[in-house]
């Protein structure tokens, strides 16, 4: 059995004093923790002062996205090696927001988990479905679209360092709990179709 997983994805929030502070909160803390594995995921452009405020504890950093070239003209994007030279272990690829909100494909997140892992970063690939596609009964299908989509080309041994994070859309700011029997029940049916 894996170890337990805990990530924490900050997403468009803190400031850099506020980010320091919060990342030296959770390495203190980490220290008392046994048998987990953690890291923590800021914004891309503290993730140099929370390196350094998690280095030496049992934190790891992770970034929230990256883009799959490994360099080029591509404004505003991160490279794998950009990541790797900021200390990063993991990154978050597949994201709800991303996918939903900014538009990326199955097949662009491919590229990145591709990209990902031939850097030695360990990606956090993040796949559910919205409220109307649980209430239209498509869960399996999304989830199966998203894992064979983003997935595609990963061999077993690559599959092995991944990290699969489950994420209902339909319970974030929709009043719907994410129960653990509910997420059980969603990936429980995934698995044996």
């Amino acid at each position: 059995m894996r170890r337990p997983f805990i990530a924490g994805n900050w997403k468009m929030n803190l400031n850099r004093a506020s980010a320091v502070a919060l990342a030296e909160a959770i390495a203190k803390r980490a220290e008392k923790i046994e048998g987990v594995d953690m890291a923590v995921c800021p914004p891309s452009c503290y993730l140099d002062a929370v390196g350094r405020a998690v280095a030496g504890s049992s934190v790891a950093l992770g970034a929230q996205n990256m883009y799959h070239e490994p360099d080029g003209a591509f404004t505003g994007e991160l490279s794998a090696a950009m990541l790797r030279d900021m200390a990063c272990k993991y990154v978050i690829l597949g994201h709800s927001e991303r996918r939903h909100i900014l538009g990326e494909t199955d097949a662009m997140i491919n590229k990145k988990v591709h990209a990902a892992l031939a850097a030695k970063l360990i990606p956090i690939l993040c796949v559910g479905e919205l409220l109307a596609e649980r209430e239209a009964g498509q869960t399996l299908a999304v989830i199966r679209r998203q894992f064979d989509g983003s997935l595609a080309g990963v061999t077993a041994e690559q599959m092995a360092t991944l990290v699969i994070a489950y994420e209902p859309v339909w319970a974030i700011g929709t009043g719907k709990v994410a129960t653990p029997s509910r997420r059980k029940r969603s990936i429980s049916a995934f698995a044996r179709s």
